[in-house]
């Protein structure tokens, strides 16, 4: 049984030898490349030196000869720190310390040659005897120990004795090898060839005795075995200061295994921890000697993995354990690690890796003590505070580890959403109602509210102190900070108002919101004024300003119901612009932003502001008035200001949320008023469309006149927006949808005021006179669009207008047409055409001439097409004949007076 697992074990180790003799070679290439470059600076080529002693009156072969001669003193090593920069050794890894102490004096270098090839000679003389010999000692040694174990010449204790004596031996090779003269660059630790080997076979050899006597043979009990393989694993790591980090990497891997390898009856958290605090203090101190990041790292995962794993494996787990081993990962991370660095090199690179993994791993060890049912029932969540706590104050005390506030900010934040998002969620819309299915749920400790206080006042606290006193030296670093006090505290606070608040009205957390507030605003004048230049709003101003806003609505939320926090929201938008009076911070104008957002959201959950069952039926007086009117006014005050102050983006922002919430006030009123006083999904009537077409057109016009008087590209965009949306309305309801010859719905009783009044006549004279006003203002195919949507509106009404004088009140098409009814149809379209031709002379309009000229056609088609089969008797001639007289008079018209008057202005009207 032992020889199989000291067969494994010697295997195992045979194979981790050869990955570093594999790694070590790699280096040593190196090094020989460097030797080579070397030797081709120091030793001129044949040609050279006979040129040179010719020139000093030397003798050529002899300089020749000398020039072939390796040269092996103090000059050499000269050259070679001109090379490298580093003392060169005299002749290989094997010197005197004399030819290092006369390096050490020369210049700094200038180039580096190009790499001298190593010879055959070289090679098998230095590396690979050297790599075949360990291998074959290895495996004489196996093979010996083997044959013992078969033939039973030796006993468990004697091969016991036998393997730990070889361990210590191979050791004391290493290092009597090291002491004797092997050179090894105690800077880098890359070139540990020999000694490295043998110390690490020999710590390998212990590790497998120690493991043997233990669990193969039963000599020694788990606390001796566990202290012996512990200290052998720090000794290794402690060894790895001569050797390199590789043996480190061997040291700490069997000082982690270790706990694995040894069990007892009787689990002692305590002992394990503390074992693994002295390996991680030992390892991490090893680590900032050298600046081995990859041992720091791997110190630091493996203490946080073995954390973890306790915490899920364990039935009962000892709290104080798991503050005592995250405190230890905390303080080696703090006082050894970043420890011993100057101000600045305390985060030696852009991304400290190594400061993330304890900072993940007590991370998750604080959620975990914070979100478990269990734990929370235990008073777990206590710890998980304390962590969260030492988290931040490790962040505070050492600038470069700074992903421990990222990490305690993450995990806090996590804690409470997923005890806010725990249940069953329903939201009710004017549309419907939406079921939402979140975690499952999980009790909710009564300490929960009061842990959550002290963790956001903490964030909160020390994140404005942070940002204020950075603002100036390291504003980058300030503005982390400042976003966490912002961020932190507010998640908190909402998690706090979901799970245990009231959801309608809660003055209590209204107020602590409020304060919240005016913390955070507060701390953001402090920070302004700290930075340099004073009051700049940069990065941790606004953090702190947008923390504010979000608080003040939170406080609106919790305090007000739904259609007063509308209200209120939106007149709030009005708050940041007049602050731009004073200083000039360019979130300020974002908090605007951010209420149009707010309101927008509410207004679509509930678009009746208030609930359907508050609304009431009285027209305009209600609450849509306020509900969208005062938004309205709101956004375009803060347009106006901003555009006397901050101005940029959030100004065009607020100027199409002001113009957009002004449709929308109008819009709603007329809907409410058209549907009694119900506002739902239902499809618009053609009045009511009739309505939101005219408003569109109207407010295509307001938005021309404001850009003439403030020029915007928000208002002028959004007026060729309005007119383009008119048209796409008209065509598609006014023409097809809703049109009453398709739907049959009713036009009125009254002969004229009636709905084809206001669905066509109406929105005609709106379309013509925009386009008249957009003439030489806007782009020329808008005017033109809008004239010809006008004209199509203007025939619609009046052939519209003729079926109802036939049909009454309902014009449905498939009610037929009579004789008379499809003659005045022509009749109409020709006089029509030539009001359209005459009135195109008059405007010295080129349109409106081919709108008639199209008009025209079309009564010339009907005539032809359709009247000659379907009317009869005198109808028929006169529909002819009047066609005849007409486009005789218009030809009259022309010769008469578009010849003298339209055509030479035809060019000039048509650009």
């Amino acid at each position: 049984m032992f020889f199989d697992s000291f067969g494994l074990l010697g295997t195992l180790g045979l194979l981790a030898l050869v990955v570093i003799v594999i790694r070590l070679n790699t280096r040593l290439k190196l090094v020989e490349r460097e030797l080579g470059a070397l030797r081709s600076l120091v030793l001129p080529t044949p040609q050279a030196a006979a040129t040179s002693a010719a020139a000093e009156g030397q003798a050529p072969a002899a300089a020749i000869e000398r020039a072939g001669e390796p040269i092996v003193d103090d000059a050499v090593s000269e050259a070679a720190e001109q090379a490298v920069g580093e003392p060169a050794e005299p002749a290989g890894p094997w010197g005197t310390r004399e030819g290092r102490d006369a390096a050490s004096a020369a210049p700094a270098p200038t180039a580096r040659p190009p790499a001298a090839k190593a010879d055959i000679e070289t090679a098998l003389g230095t590396r690979w005897a050297v790599w075949v010999g360990g291998i074959a000692l290895a495996f004489g040694g196996v093979f010996l120990i083997r044959y013992s174990i078969e033939a039973g010449i030796f006993g468990p204790g004697v091969r016991l004795t036998m393997a730990a004596l070889l361990g210590l031996a191979l050791v004391g090779a290493g290092e009597f090898i090291r002491r004797t003269g092997f050179e090894i660059p105690l800077n880098g630790g890359n070139n540990a060839y020999i000694p490295g080997i043998l110390t690490a076979a020999g710590a390998f050899t212990l590790f497998g005795a120690v493991y043997a006597a233990h669990g193969v043979y039963g000599f020694i009990g788990p606390g001796l075995a566990f202290v012996l393989m512990g200290v052998i694993g720090v000794g290794a790591v402690a060894a790895a200061l001569l050797h390199g980090q590789a043996l480190a990497g061997f040291g700490l891997l069997g000082s982690l295994v270790t706990p694995l390898l040894v069990a007892s009856e009787v689990p002692n958290a305590w002992a394990l921890f503390g074992y693994l605090a002295i390996v991680l203090v030992a390892t991490t101190a090893i680590a900032r000697l050298r600046d081995w990041r990859l041992l720091a790292g791997a110190a630091f995962a493996g203490t946080g993995l073995w954390c973890l794993v306790y915490m899920a494996g364990s039935n009962t787990v000892d709290f104080t354990v798991v503050l005592f081993i995250n405190l230890a990962i905390l303080l080696s991370l703090a006082f050894v690690w970043l420890g011993g660095r100057a101000r600045g090199e305390e985060a030696p690179v852009a991304f400290d890796w190594p400061t993330a993994i304890p900072a993940l791993s007590v991370a998750l060890a604080a959620l975990s003590l914070l979100i478990n049912p269990d734990y929370q029932a235990a008073g777990g969540a206590l710890y998980g505070a304390i962590l969260i706590a030492a988290m931040v104050a490790v962040a505070l005390y050492r600038p470069g580890a700074l992903a421990l506030l990222h990490a305690a900010g993450a995990a806090s934040v996590a804690a409470y959403v997923r005890a806010a998002l725990s249940g069953t969620f329903a939201f009710d819309f004017a549309g419907g109602s939406l079921v939402v299915e979140g975690f499952p749920a999980a009790p909710f400790s009564t300490l929960m509210p009061y842990i959550g206080a002290t963790i956001g006042a903490l964030f909160l606290t020390t994140g404005l102190w942070s940002a204020r006193n950075l603002a100036a030296s390291a504003p980058v670093r300030g503005a982390h900070w400042a976003g966490w006090a912002a961020a932190a505290p507010l998640v908190i606070l909402t998690a706090v108002w979901i799970i245990s608040g009231n959801p309608d009205r809660d003055y209590g957390l209204a107020a602590v919101a409020l304060l919240l507030g005016a913390i955070l605003a507060t701390g953001g004048e402090m920070i302004a004024r700290a930075e340099n230049p004073p009051l700049a709003g940069g990065l941790s101003v606004s953090f702190a300003l947008a923390g504010a806003g979000v608080a003040f609505v939170l406080m609106l939320h919790m305090a007000f119901g739904p259609g007063l926090t509308t209200v209120l929201v939106g007149a709030a938008a009005a708050l940041p612009p007049l602050a731009t009076r004073q200083r000039s911070y360019p979130v300020l104008g974002w908090l605007c932003v951010g209420a149009v957002i707010v309101v927008m959201a509410r207004v679509a959950v509930d678009p009746t502001i208030v609930g359907q069952e508050f609304l009431g039926r009285t027209p305009v007086f209600n609450a849509l008035l306020p509900g969208y009117g005062i938004p309205a006014l709101a956004f375009g005050f803060a347009a106006w200001q901003l555009a006397r102050t901050t101005a940029g983006r959030p100004r065009l922002v607020m100027e199409a949320a002001a113009a957009l919430f002004s449709l929308l006030t109008v819009a709603m009123l007329v809907r409410h008023a058209m549907h009694g006083g119900v506002i739902d999904a239902s499809e618009p009537t053609l009045a009511e469309q009739s309505i939101y077409t005219l408003l569109a057109l109207g407010t295509g016009a307001i938005l021309i006149a404001l850009d003439m008087r403030s020029p915007s590209p928000v208002l002028r965009y959004g007026s060729i927006a309005a007119g383009v949306v008119s048209a796409i309305l008209i065509v598609a309801n006014h023409f097809f949808i809703l049109n009453p010859l398709f739907t049959d719905e009713s036009t009125g009783r009254v002969p004229f005021f009636n709905l084809l009044f206001l669905a066509y006549l109406l929105p005609a004279i709106a379309a013509g006179a925009l386009a008249l006003y957009a003439r030489g203002k806007r782009p020329r195919w808008y005017p033109a669009m809008l004239a010809l949507v006008g004209a199509a509106l203007a025939f619609a009404y009046a052939t519209l207008s003729v079926r109802r004088l036939f049909k009454g009140e309902f014009i449905g098409f498939w009610s037929g047409l009579g004789q008379l009814e499809t003659y005045s149809y022509s009749a109409l379209w020709l006089a029509m055409g030539v009001g359209l031709l005459v009135a195109g002379v008059w405007q010295k309009s080129y349109i409106l001439r081919i709108a008639s000229g199209a008009l025209i056609a079309i009564a010339v088609a009907k005539v032809f097409l359709f009247d000659m089969s379907e009317l009869e008797g005198v109808l028929r001639a006169l529909s002819f004949i009047g066609l005849g007289a007409v486009l005789i008079g218009i030809g009259l018209f022309y010769q008469r007076l578009l010849t003298r008057a339209a055509r030479p202005d035809e060019p000039a009207e048509a650009q």
